[in-house]
């Protein structure tokens, strides 16, 4: 029986027309910037978000390190959300590898506003770190997948720029903020000095995320690629599944929004299951009466992955190897699961066995 993996949309397997594109790319070595199908993933990638030049990365946390690094000196102050990916998942390499000082502030579902980023700014003052970098998120995972409003992402990305801050933006997932919104990715892009976007999410390629800028910036960024250990030669074998799934795989991205909010409209119709957050894009986060763990163990046994992201939180996560045929499935194993946990939540015998 098929195991439906909703842990998250990172488990994405290559379409069969990637893997034909990595066996037949041209390579070079991409540290001489000799690698032609690299070059070419790193210029479409910056067209497309509207940005000078760009720059592939072997992750994301290595983009968004690269770009930590590119846009400040260590000792520097970086202004970022406290649910910030940055910030939550990234192994602290913000602190331990760029040196810099983290300013978390209280976001609403993971949007600083102007106001907020006004107060987290302290004055000039012998006593206090240099202000340098405001980082923000699009969409943002722990906010629930949410895509953040642009016209206020826009006005606080402004006030960082009056007070002298550069503007990076995570978007791991911009390309479905991008669907689900309407809007050009180019657009979400534009009021950030940087951006770096995955394209082994839902995009569906094997590895890499792509870093893009001035072509200023790219040039510090690509020298802290090699410093962190992302010089990787005969890169073009990956990066032409990265160029085949920026060229094909984001507007299917609808497909499995569509699919999220289905699971939540039926799940949801079941006792011991809520809704955490509202669903925008391809994240659920759901509330579970009982341990979230117990959940996770039996949703197992009845063929599907999921994650638990605190005592009573599960996340589910759709992507572009789940159909409709699997939607019912993860139902009906949510059906059998509410049955064994919730009861034994309540205290009641577990007569789900």
């Amino acid at each position: 029986m098929k195991t439906i993996d909703l842990r998250s949309d990172t488990i994405t397997l290559p379409t069969p027309e990637m893997r034909l594109a990595m066996a037949e790319a041209e390579l070079g070595d991409d540290v001489y910037g000799e690698d032609p199908t690299v070059n070419e993933l790193e210029a479409e990638a910056a067209d497309v978000l509207g940005k000078e030049a760009g720059l592939f990365t072997a992750s994301g946390t290595m983009g968004n390190l690269a770009a930590l690094m590119s846009h400040t000196t260590p000792g520097d102050e970086v202004l970022l959300d406290q649910e910030a990916h940055i910030y939550y998942y990234e192994v602290g390499g913000l602190c331990r590898v760029a040196g810099l000082v983290p300013n978390l502030i209280a976001g609403d579902r993971g949007l600083i506003s102007a106001g907020q980023l006004q107060e987290a700014l302290r004055p000039a003052n012998i006593h206090f770190p240099r202000p340098k970098l405001l980082c923000m998120e699009n969409t943002h995972n722990r906010a629930g997948g949410r895509v953040l409003p642009q016209d206020a992402v826009a006005e606080t990305a402004e006030t960082a720029r009056e007070a002298g801050l550069r503007v990076h933006l995570d978007g791991a997932r911009l390309f479905n903020a991008a669907v689900a919104s309407g809007s050009a990715a180019k657009e979400l892009a534009a009021p950030f000095d940087s951006v770096m976007v995955c394209l082994s999410k839902g995009l569906a390629a094997p590895m890499g995320s792509v870093l893009v800028g001035s072509a200023a910036f790219v040039a510090r960024a690509r020298k802290n690629r090699k410093l962190l250990g992302g010089g990787m030669r005969q890169a073009g074998v990956a990066a032409a599944a990265g160029l085949w799934a920026l060229r094909n795989m984001t507007e299917r991205l609808r497909e499995d929004h569509s699919r999220a909010q289905v699971l939540a409209e039926r799940l949801t119709a079941h006792s011991g299951v809520a809704l955490a957050q509202p669903v925008e894009t391809n994240m659920l986060y759901l509330t579970v009466q009982g341990s979230a763990a117990d959940w996770v163990q039996s949703l197992q046994e009845h063929g599907v992955l999921s994650n638990a992201v605190g005592p009573n939180l599960l996340r589910l996560v759709t992507h572009c190897q789940l159909d409709d045929v699997d939607m019912e499935r993860v139902e009906a194993a949510f059906v059998q699961t509410a049955g064994r946990c919730v009861s034994r939540a309540d205290g009641e015998p577990d007569q789900s066995r």
